[in-house]
Parts: C-alpha cells; sequence; structure tokens
C-alpha cells in the first residue's frame, strides 16, 4: 500500500513540476536565444515586463547582417515603439532569403498586430506577406522590393531616398577628382538588393553622361564577410594602378567601403578619395583618423528610419491613413564637418537636419509618450 501511495506522490510531483515548467517558458519575454548556426538573431527588450493581453505588440524582421546600420535601424524601432508603451520584437537573417522567409512565416503565425520588413526581394516579397494582410496584420515594409514593382494595397513601402543619395556621393566625387571623367574603383554588390540596385542606375546614368569612368568594378560574393572580402579583393587590384591613374573609390554601401578602406590604408594608398553611402560610428571614427583618404560619405539617418517606420506602423494600427510610399531625405557628410567628438547622436551637431524628423507624428503619439515617460 505504501509504495503505490509513494508511485502516486512521485506521478503528480512530476505533473506538477512540468506544468510550473510550462508557465514559466510561456510568460518568458526578456532576450530570446538565437540559432548562431542559422545566422539568425532574435532580439527582445532585456527589461520588457510581461506583455498585457490589450498590448499592441510589433515584430520588426531585417534581411541583413547585424552591422551597425542594422543595429541603429533596429533601435530606432524599439525605442520609438517602447515610448508608445508597444511590445516590439526584433529579428535579423544575415541576409539569408531561405530564413528570413521562415522568419516572416513565423511571425505572422503569432500574435502580432503589425510588421515592419526590412530589405525583402521582389521574387518573394509579395507572396510572403499575402498571409498577414489577409490575417488584417498592418505591414510597413523599408528597402523591400515587390512583384513587377507594384506594392499590395494595404502596405506602406518606405526607403532612402537612394537617388539622391547616390547624387550626393558621386557629385562629390566628380567635383574632387582631377580626371575628366572621374577615374573610379566601384565597390557594389548585386543585382538583387533594391537600394544598391536604385544606386547603381545613377551610377550608370553618370558613365552615359561621361562623368565617370570606372577602372574596375569589385564587390564580394555573399554577404557572409563583407568588410573582409571587399578588402582582400581592391588590395588584389590596387597594384595595377598607379599613383594618379585612379581619382576616387565609391563605396556604394558603407560596409563595403570600410573594407576598401582597409585596402587603401594598408597600401598608403593616399591618392585615391573614398566616397560613401551609409553612416555609423566605426565610419566616423575611420574618416577622423589622422591622414584618412575617406571624404565623405552620403546618408540618412537609420535609426531615423526605424522611428518614422514605426509611427507609419502605428497609423495603420490606429486605422488612420497612410501614403503607399515614403523616401526619407538623404544628406551629404563631410570629413572636413566633422569634430573630434563627432558620434551618430551628435551629427545633428554639424549635419544640419541630420536624424529630425516630424514625419507622421502625431498628437496622440506624443500623449502615449507622456504617459510612458519617454
Amino acid at each position: 500500500m505504501m509504495r503505490k501511495f509513494l508511485s502516486l506522490l512521485t506521478v503528480v510531483v512530476l505533473a506538477t513540476s512540468a506544468l510550473v515548467g510550462c508557465g514559466n517558458a510561456g510568460s518568458e519575454t526578456g532576450s530570446k536565444a538565437a540559432d548562431s548556426n542559422a545566422a539568425s538573431t532574435e532580439e527582445t527588450s532585456k527589461d520588457s515586463s510581461e506583455s498585457s493581453a490589450d498590448q499592441i505588440k510589433i515584430a520588426v524582421i531585417r534581411n541583413l547582417p547585424s552591422d551597425d546600420h542594422t543595429k541603429q535601424f533596429l533601435d530606432g524601432c524599439k525605442s520609438e515603439g517602447e515610448s508608445f508603451g508597444y511590445k516590439v520584437d526584433t529579428f535579423i537573417s544575415n541576409g539569408d532569403d531561405a530564413k528570413f522567409q521562415e522568419l516572416v512565416a513565423q511571425q505572422i503565425q503569432k500574435d502580432y498586430d503589425g510588421l515592419i520588413i526590412s530589405h525583402g526581394k521582389a521574387e518573394y516579397s509579395t507572396d510572403m506577406l499575402k498571409p498577414a494582410l489577409d490575417k488584417g496584420m498592418k505591414v510597413v515594409t523599408f528597402d523591400t522590393a515587390f512583384k513587377d514593382g507594384v506594392v499590395p494595397e494595404g502596405i506602406t513601402s518606405t526607403a532612402q531616398d537612394d537617388t539622391a543619395l547616390a547624387k550626393l556621393s558621386l557629385d562629390e566625387i566628380v567635383a574632387a577628382s582631377k580626371n575628366k571623367p572621374a577615374k573610379v574603383l566601384k565597390i557594389w554588390f548585386g543585382p538583387g538588393i533594391p537600394p544598391l540596385d536604385r544606386r547603381d542606375a545613377i551610377y550608370k546614368q553618370y558613365e552615359a553622361e561621361g562623368k565617370i569612368e570606372t577602372v574596375e568594378f569589385i564587390g564580394p560574393s555573399t554577404l557572409d564577410d563583407v568588410q573582409g572580402e571587399v578588402s582582400t579583393r581592391v588590395a588584389a587590384v590596387l597594384p595595377k594602378y598607379p599613383e594618379g591613374t585612379v581619382d576616387a573609390m565609391w563605396g556604394s554601401w558603407d560596409e563595403m567601403a570600410k573594407g576598401g578602406n582597409k585596402a587603401l590604408k594598408e597600401a598608403n594608398r593616399k591618392d585615391i578619395n573614398l566616397v560613401s553611402i551609409d553612416v555609423s560610428n566605426q565610419d566616423i571614427n575611420l574618416m577622423m583618423e589622422e591622414g584618412s583618404i575617406w571624404s565623405a560619405t552620403a546618408a540618412v539617418d537609420p535609426k531615423l528610419i526605424g522611428i518614422v517606420d514605426t509611427r507609419l506602423l502605428a497609423k495603420k494600427i490606429k486605422g488612420e491613413e497612410t501614403p503607399e510610399t515614403y523616401d526619407l531625405q538623404a544628406s551629404l557628410i563631410k570629413r572636413s564637418q566633422l569634430k573630434a567628438d563627432t558620434i551618430m547622436d551628435t551629427l545633428k551637431d554639424v549635419v544640419e537636419g541630420w536624424g529630425q524628423s516630424d514625419a507622421f507624428n502625431e498628437p496622440w503619439m506624443d500623449e502615449l509618450r507622456t504617459k510612458n515617460g519617454k
């Protein structure tokens, strides 16, 4: 009899333990573990409290590596969303299209009110997001292309003004070059990444107009090690071009520009001017190094992109009207403007209008910020 009682007691204890374990797992809202082998990252607010049933929840999913630009974009989404009292979860796929689509499909199956999607490609984005729209989820995209160039009804598609970014950077190269047309080492990756494709269209326009001449086109084969691969490839071709035969290197993305900068620095090539697109704290530090040949970059504040995208999504969730597309204004940042203490957060002190926008901000958003102490 005692043996049967003990056996019954053991079953009850084990069952109770299992239930407790399930309860803890279900209520956990801190940082979630990422699958390092799958090259994906899931980040959630470490200090967020357990979300209430009526709390608005959004997911931000980005199809790029975890570089400075990505981190700042995600920070913009999180900080703005949390200022509204939203729960914001972020995910990255490291440029793995299959993993990206899997991450999006997983979040669509959950109870999110809205999605911010970054860097989806035309061959799958339309079909990938249809289940979200069918489910009634609100969607804002950034640098995402769609089938036949048609943005699905209900989605707001945002982008940096890539035409302006390319023109600002290329005009800087043309103005500073001794040769006419300017002799350029082109650093680019594609086709297939919408912002880089748009920048390349302007580059080709400048070629056709005789403003620039490409002496060499260099790019990484994948996005796994952009800086390292570009650095190696640039270093390999530099000996072909004696001093004075190349005016500038055009880095169509700052991650690639950093690789080019490393190769130029190691080869002591002070004769080649580096001009790029996009900016980060690391870029600023490299531009300010003594003897740096990195003279300028054209950029949009990546944190501001995340902020504006989150405002658009908030308006959609509230049922307010939003545009089909929106482009964020570009700025040119020159090395000569930077000060010893300049960082991303203080660029606004040296670049007029940097990081500031009232786009899609509403009085009710200010009320939410006040309510949440933001």
